[in-house]
């Protein structure tokens, strides 16, 4: 249903990346200068705005340097060390919050995430699977799966040749085939993670399973071997660090006998243990290599394999690595086939890193996982019987849940691909799930203002806290204006993870941080954060995440515009699509707390906000001036939100209070922006104030996907809506690169791209799939597929991008920020559809009782 293929195209002058860093510094620094693009043509600027940005320039140099050079901590953004593009990944391995090891689709382990938010992006080549294969008691082939000739494990037998391997993914499952050639011999390596909605158990696990199924096409029987292969660490040169060990284990239980091997990596901070092992049963010995230098040739494991399809399996542990030395280990799962037969094999791959430290080292965390499973680090051997034994049971919830959209056929395939595998973010996106302390109190959560929250400490006990980053590239934790997009995905799929991290942002936004600290767009000094306005994010990883905020450094965000709005846009949309009426009443003050903080924008009190004149929106480097159809909307939005929420609450005087600056806002809104064809992007009259903006019916995608589209709640009206958006579909769809690379974000009413800014070209993918939702909604669901598959096609398939999703390319060698949080909007796409299909949740009224457990 999906395919991740391995033909893949490096995008057109970015080959191996190197350009990539050096063309990322600059597109990324002009979100500093574009301001030099706007009020003035070409050549005609003035020389103060030269020296203020040049002045930019410095600040970021000078912070870059204390920050990585003196400090030794990497950079939120780093725009001068941009991370290469490999087209080489594959689908991650593990559950949510607990680290991700990403597999390559040539089936190498080639992307770690394991520390929280830190990524590496070595390939260790001991890390393989190869498989022996005997027939009358001799050895007729035995082969690494791997088409790499390394210049170490000479002794292997490498260069598997491509053309007899085949690569699927459709996360969190998936399968690599091998053709064995001459052997009549196929064999399928099928990988699961416990990615499963709605399950906040085995959804937590830092596990995978990989199935190996068995054809014998000959016409006798034949043994068959595969033997694990891992190296201790994750490849890095910290691997040779000195101190770790490897040692045998079993573990039994229920009737079910596990055996594998343990390599225990020991450095200072965030200690973890890998585990490799294989399911005993009968029919199926399980045999181990303890230690081998991964550096050598690897004679004594390749002869002890090929003589008899079996390793040594010596007792003891490994003596600890001495400075300067690696070392690997190995296990082997082996079964007699018979002719033209089938076998099963079954392998799992754990981590257990329980305990962990961000960066100031500040705090120890706990992992989700370990309320189950402990925080001892001697969880490795149950996880892996654990996940052994239930890989089954995940499997038939994982097919319940997919072939519902897999079998319509009404669905283009390459949306089933690109709903699902998208969702690799959710786990390898530096994901964090915590624990709160079983001692931990109500009045350590709410901070030192009192956020009032009754069901604070009860949510955050029962489902934990829940984080992750931007982008790899870009690292602050839950960022705000762009979950706005991806939320669709957690509140459909693990709803309590979103109402936690709500929680989380709303503790944040009653208190208050006056530490100053200088910006460096503006040069200028402001506190961190202020009471009652939304924050950009809620940590750094290299810092101590939850407890400073703010860690975005290039605006002031107090004066953003969209982030209060997303913030009451999200609390509606969330009771919804939960009826969780005491979320509803503990989000309700903080509600009116941004709003009335977000009022102060409207400089003229016409019932709309206007912008400031500056990058003060997810736009952070195209400049809005007045009134503008993104901000603006997704204000209108919001009030009539915040008249709904009053109306369940039965809060009459605040419903009148937004209901009259509703009525004023849409009449100003109507005036300022509509044009008779679409909303202007801003109200400025400036040369670029007629742009074609693609994402200019945000407000109208929230109304939609909550049922307050028509009748009484009608914000925009329906003809203006269906001319935007029809207006959008001509010009920045097909009007833009023949139609085939999705929404350009402005497009000039004259059909050339706007270029006033660095993002005002770009096609910004998690846009897209909002877009393309808005015109599902809208009924334009043909319009609304054929925009959304030029993301995909370009992406997937063009760019070779698969499992690295960027934020954003243009239609000719450019791409920025990879693997980005944005693109889950895709879900928005799926409930839209859902909706139409008349699956979506009733109206929710407010019961009466608890709603939590």
């Amino acid at each position: 249903a999906a395919a991740a293929g391995p033909l893949m195209r490096r995008y057109e002058g970015t080959a191996q990346g190197r350009g990539v860093a050096a063309d990322g510094w600059r597109v990324c620094l002009a979100h500093s200068f574009e301001e030099l693009r706007q009020p003035y043509g070409a050549g005609d600027v003035p020389l103060r705005d030269v020296l203020r940005h040049i002045g930019l320039a410095l600040r970021y140099f000078r912070w870059w340097v204390k920050k990585t050079r003196i400090e030794k901590k990497s950079a939120f953004i780093d725009l001068l060390c941009a991370v290469p593009l490999q087209q080489i990944y594959g689908c991650p391995l593990g559950g949510i919050g607990g680290g991700t090891i990403t597999r390559g689709w040539r089936g190498e382990f080639c992307r770690w995430q394991l520390n929280p938010g830190l990524y590496q992006y070595e390939t260790a080549i001991a890390n393989q699977f190869t498989v022996c294969l005997r027939c009358k008691g001799q050895t007729i082939y035995q082969q690494v799966l791997s088409v790499e000739r390394p210049g170490s494990l000479q002794s292997w037998n490498w260069g598997y040749s491509g053309h007899y391997a085949f690569y699927h993914a459709l996360y969190p499952r998936a399968w690599l085939v091998y053709e064995l050639p001459g052997q009549s011999v196929v064999l399928t390596c099928r990988q699961v993670s416990p990615v499963i909605p709605h399950d906040y158990k085995d959804s937590s696990l830092p596990v995978a399973v990989f199935i190996w199924e068995v054809e014998n096409g000959r016409d006798e029987d034949v043994e068959v071997s595969i033997m694990f292969s891992l190296q201790n660490g994750t490849g890095a040169k910290e691997d040779g660090s000195g101190g770790h060990w490897n040692e045998p284990f079993t573990f039994q239980k229920d009737g079910e006998r596990v055996a594998g091997v343990l390599l225990h990596h020991c450095p200072a901070v965030n200690p973890f243990t890998l585990a490799i092992s294989a399911r005993e049963k009968a029919g199926t010995g399980v045999t181990h290599v303890t230690a081998f230098d991964p550096t050598g040739l690897g004679r004594e494991v390749w002869q002890d394999l090929l003589q008899d399809g079996r390793l040594d399996s010596p007792t003891g542990k490994s003596r600890p690595t001495e400075k300067g030395e690696v070392t690997a280990a190995a296990v082997c799962a082996s079964c007699r086939v018979p002719a033209h037969g089938h076998k099963t094999l079954e392998l799992a791959l754990v981590w257990d890193m329980p305990r962990v430290h961000f960066g100031s080292k500040e705090k120890l965390h706990l992992r989700r996982y370990t309320r189950f499973f402990g925080s001892e680090g001697n969880a490795a051997p149950p996880l892996s019987h654990y996940a052994l034994t239930h890989y089954e049971e995940w499997e038939r919830k994982i097919e319940a849940w997919q072939n519902p959209i897999l079998e319509n056929s009404q669905l283009p395939s390459w949306y089933k691909s690109a709903l699902f595998n998208e969702l690799y973010f959710l786990t390898d996106g530096g994901t964090i799930w915590m624990e709160v302390p079983p001692d931990c109190r109500a009045e350590d959560l709410q901070g030192p203002a009192g956020a009032g929250l009754s069901h604070l400490l009860p949510v955050l006990r029962e489902y934990g806290r829940f984080a992750y980053l931007e982008g790899q590239e870009y690292r602050m934790y839950n960022t705000y204006d762009v979950h706005f997009y991806a939320s669709f995905a957690l509140i459909m799929l693990w709803p309590k993870l979103q109402i936690s991290l709500q929680y989380d942002i709303a503790v944040t936004v009653v208190n208050e941080d006056v530490q100053p600290r200088q910006y460096l767009m503006c040069g200028q000094t402001a506190q961190v954060k202020m009471k009652n306005v939304v924050p950009h994010d809620i940590g750094d990883p290299g810092d101590e995440p939850w407890q400073r905020v703010n860690a975005y450094l290039m605006h002031d965000t107090a004066d953003w515009k969209d982030l209060n709005l997303k913030f009451v846009l999200q609390v509606y949309r969330d009771y919804y699509l939960t009826h969780d009426s005491l979320y509803l009443r503990d989000m309700w003050p903080v509600c009116q707390a941004v709003m009335e903080s977000e009022l102060k924008f409207d400089t003229d009190n016409d019932g709309l906000i206007e912008n400031g004149g500056f990058a003060d929106q997810t736009y952070d480097a195209w400049v809005v001036h007045g009134a503008s159809a993104y901000c603006g909307g997704l204000w209108l939005a919001a009030v009539c939100m915040m008249c709904k929420m009053a109306e369940v609450l039965g809060d009459t005087d605040v419903r009148q209070k937004y209901l009259d600056i509703l009525n004023k806002g849409k009449e100003a809104f109507e005036r300022m922006l509509w044009n008779g064809k679409y909303y202007n992007y801003d109200s400025s009259g400036s040369d670029t104030s007629r742009s074609i903006m693609s994402d200019q019916c945000a407000g109208q995608w929230f109304l939609g996907a909550c049922g307050l589209d028509q009748g009484e709640f009608e914000v925009f009206p329906k003809s203006h809506v269906l001319s935007a958006l029809t207006t959008i579909f001509e010009k920045n769809v097909l009007g833009f690169a023949g139609g085939t690379m999705g929404a350009v974000n402005g497009m000039r009413p004259d059909g050339v791209p706007d270029t006033s800014s660095v993002q005002s070209n770009e096609v910004w993918i998690g846009v897209v799939y909002s877009l393309a939702a808005t015109m599902i909604q809208e009924g334009m669901v043909e319009e609304g597929f054929r925009t959304a598959e030029g993301c995909y096609r370009t992406v997937w398939e063009r760019l070779g991008m698969a499992f690295q999703t960027p934020e954003a390319y243009r239609e000719k060698k450019v791409y920025r920020s990879l693997a980005y949080m944005r693109p889950l909007s895709i879900w928005s796409m799926q409930l839209a559809l859902e909706r139409r299909a008349g699956r979506a949740p009733a109206p929710a009224q407010l019961p009466q009782g608890p709603s939590h457990p």
